[in-house]
């Protein structure tokens, strides 16, 4: 499941304002330069927000990107309550879960991923030269991580720069 909103900057809110005064409001759009990268970050990872009660006037879900360079892998976090699912758009992610990230398993392009509550869990990108990029959604409207101090197997790097999916601003 891939949503996309447009909301042209400048005209987030007569568009917001537009749509919420049509009934019902049927889309929007949103270009990938247009992703919010304002919402709460894990190392070896970026977020960025496309689908948001601000942003869209989605009131029960989250949805953006995530993306974890060649050579990164993110600290252990979870997202409390929520429940999250990841669609894998390019690149190969391994993902290690479990109270102490004891499992683990690999998706590639194409592959859904489901991250239950209060489930901890960490990202690793499994290729040496290629971004792992995927969306993301989630259940609720809270931009809920929680970065935890766990002991990993594959402990937390940055990986290094460029960012496809979301554009140098």
């Amino acid at each position: 499941m891939i949503l996309l909103a447009d909301l042209r900057a400048g005209s987030r809110t007569s568009r917001h304002q537009k749509c919420r005064a049509l009934t019902p409001c049927l889309a929007q759009s949103m270009s990938s330069d247009e992703l919010d990268l304002n919402t709460p970050q894990t190392s070896g990872m970026t977020r960025a927000a496309a689908i948001t009660h601000a942003r869209a006037g989605a009131s029960k879900l989250w949805a953006g990107t995530m993306v974890v360079q060649p050579h990164a892998k993110t600290g252990p976090h979870h997202h409390g309550e929520l429940e999250t699912v990841l669609y894998v758009v390019k690149g190969r992610i391994r993902m290690r879960w479990g109270d102490q990230l004891e499992f683990s398993e690999e998706a590639k392009p194409g592959d859904f991923i489901y991250v239950p509550p209060y489930v901890p869990h960490q990202e690793i990108n499994a290729s040496p030269d290629e971004t792992c990029e995927a969306v993301v959604v989630r259940d609720g409207q809270d931009p809920i991580v929680v970065n935890l101090d766990l002991r990993t197997p594959e402990p937390a790097s940055s990986g290094h720069g460029g960012m496809p999916f979301h554009p140098d601003r």
